[in-house]
């Protein structure tokens, strides 16, 4: 066993790990909303940890290691759309719409 090989074994764990505290999260919530935010870990982390074992183990170059840079980097992006229109069709479901209620303020941070 190589140095190589100890650094993929690492990167597989941790991407593991990483995936099942993720899912623990969305477990402990309260509601959906906060649940979307356990979901980013295991779908920004996880798959770039396990790219760069595939890349590690596979080299760059090869088909293996470009699919799964592909794949990482598609995970992060739609999970940014994902997370969004979940969060948009719950606050329809709830709320009826998705504009801000007249109760409601809109805050704009100070620059």
């Amino acid at each position: 066993m190589n140095v190589a090989d100890v650094v993929v074994a690492v990167l597989v764990t941790v991407a593991v790990l990483v995936g099942v505290l993720s899912c623990i999260g969305v477990l402990m919530t309260r509601n959906a909303y906060d649940a979307l935010h356990y979901t980013a870990p295991a779908s920004v982390v996880s798959p770039v940890l396990l790219a760069v074992a595939v890349v590690i183990e596979e080299g760059i170059g090869s088909q293996a290691g470009i699919k799964s840079i592909i794949v990482a980097l598609l995970l992060i992006v739609l999970n940014t759309v994902l997370v969004h229109a979940t969060a948009r069709a719950g606050r329809i479901r709830d709320k009826g719409r998705w504009a801000l209620e007249p109760n409601e303020k809109a805050t704009i941070p100070d620059r």
